[in-house]
């Protein structure tokens, strides 16, 4: 996904993003078995909530939305503070815009992928 759309999805800003909350992020969090007891006491949450935190984190954003079942797909590049100049990870969030709850987020390319999210404290 280098800076060119995936085939159905538009390009993201911030007129077209879905609502998500820390709420919902913590929600799922809590509930989902892809994440370790760091994430579930929300250090990672809290420290990339800062604002100027998603400046340099966040690479290319493009979403697509599901008329059908209310959801909305969004793939983006992402790149971890602790480590900003190392390769950026492929994210995908689906959200229910109905139900406004976080379904489901995938990432590739990194550990977590194999389901060993490590906190890099």
């Amino acid at each position: 996904m280098a800076n060119n759309l995936v085939p159905g999805f538009v390009k993201a800003d911030s007129t077209n993003l879905p609502k998500i909350d820390i709420f919902m992020v913590c929600e799922f969090i809590k509930k989902s078995d892809k994440f370790n007891p760091a994430e579930v006491k929300n250090e990672k949450a809290a420290m990339s909530s800062r604002e100027s935190y998603s400046d340099q984190a966040i690479g290319y954003v493009c979403l697509r939305r599901n008329e059908f079942n209310n959801t909305c797909t969004v793939k983006c590049k992402v790149c971890p503070e602790h480590c900003i100049r190392s390769k950026e990870y492929s994210v995908t969030l689906t959200v229910s815009e109905e139900e406004e709850k976080v379904v489901d987020v995938e990432y590739q390319d990194c550990a977590a992928s194999s389901g060993k999210c490590i906190n890099p404290k």
